[in-house]
């Protein structure tokens, strides 16, 4: 964890301002949800690996003597991410909330992370999110509303990367892989940027996964970077999946609009894409920008955990990585950039 210096505290404060403006000009509306949530929620299996890294907090009055199981130590811990909570938030106050309900929450996130450079045990995340539309709608606002924000801020080049869940595990199915095995399988897909298409089949023969299946899917891997239209997409994917799948994608893709802000904003199809988080069920996306190694901004659909806790299922979200946008926005990067200079400099508007 870190202290903000107030050079970097103020440059945040705007960076907050200015994404909200975005956001309430698509009619998102500010929620708060508490820092401490209950563990039956955070360890539903949902949140991936991100579950091993939850900052636990002991009961209140606990007797050690009484306790017999590491598990009943604790009951709340604090929030991995800021989607759990609001699957939380929204079956406890639907009855109150409009349909579709738009939601932005901009704030602190803890886990318990290894120390190093760019990994912070408290960060700070920025969501907007979509309950009750089940329509892709909600996927072409989020994004149109995500891209803007990124413009608006200064971000004048970033890629939209897109895929599908339902694709993956059709692909997955198509080549082979027994139903039960998609999870194991997507962890060490998701590695690809990592390990390379080498070592995702390397692993997958490793864990004894059938030879056909580890060779067909590896063909498909080696060409993900050539395919990113939907219909270099089609070309590129075995028989035998559904159409649908691909027509949803192109949906997608024809109907963003991407901001006159980001002159150098794109979108493109990546079979390779995964996302981590267990809870995704439909379209997957993130956003790539020069500079950084990983991902600006990222999200999908994950209907099923506002089921499972209750209240219509339909939801969406887009998340912008916070920590990194402030990393690429410093004030080295401001000078480079005469845009960003100038709403540094001369628009100082900034909550006081």
């Amino acid at each position: 964890m870190r202290d903000v210096l107030p050079d970097a505290a103020e440059r945040r404060l705007w960076l907050e301002s200015a994404i909200h403006q975005v956001f309430a000009r698509f009619g998102y509306r500010p929620i708060e949800t508490p820092a401490l949530e209950d563990l039956r929620f955070l360890e539903s299996g949902q949140g991936g690996d991100n579950e091993k890294l939850i900052f636990k907090t002991l009961r209140r009055g606990l007797d050690l003597a009484q306790v017999r199981e590491v598990g009943e130590l604790a009951d709340a811990g604090l929030r991995f991410d800021l989607t759990v909570p609001l699957a939380r938030f929204y079956a406890t106050n639907a009855p109150e909330s409009p349909a579709p309900f738009r939601a932005v929450q901009i704030g602190a996130v803890w886990r318990a992370e290894r120390p190093q450079r760019g990994r912070w045990r408290q960060f700070t995340q920025c969501d907007i999110d979509i309950l009750g539309e089940p329509s892709l709608l909600a996927e072409v606002e989020l994004l149109t509303a995500g891209g803007q924000a990124l413009a608006a801020v200064g971000l004048e080049e970033f890629t939209i990367r897109l895929n599908h869940r339902g694709l993956l595990t059709a692909l997955l199915g198509v080549c082979g892989f027994a139903a039960q095995a998609s999870p194991q399988v997507l962890i060490v897909v998701d590695k690809l940027d990592k390990i390379g298409a080498e070592g995702v089949e390397r692993e997958l023969r490793e864990a004894g996964h059938p030879e056909q299946a580890v060779g067909a899917l590896a063909q498909v891997l080696a060409k993900a970077d050539a395919a990113t239209t939907p219909d270099e997409l089609a070309r590129l994917l075995p028989s035998g999946i559904d159409e649908r799948l691909l027509e949803e994608l192109r949906t997608i893709t024809d109907a963003v609009a991407l901001p006159v802000g980001a002159p150098k904003a794109r979108v493109v199809l990546d079979v390779s894409l995964v996302r981590g988080m267990g809870y995704y069920t439909g379209p997957i996306f993130e956003v790539a920008a020069p500079g950084l190694g990983s991902s600006i901004a990222g999200g999908g659909r994950y209907d099923e955990m506002i089921g499972r806790i209750g209240g219509q299922p339909a939801a969406c979200g887009f998340s912008i990585g916070f920590e990194r946008l402030a990393e690429v926005l410093t004030p080295a990067a401001a000078d480079q950039s005469g845009r960003v200079a100038l709403l540094w400099r001369e628009d100082q508007d900034w909550p006081r």
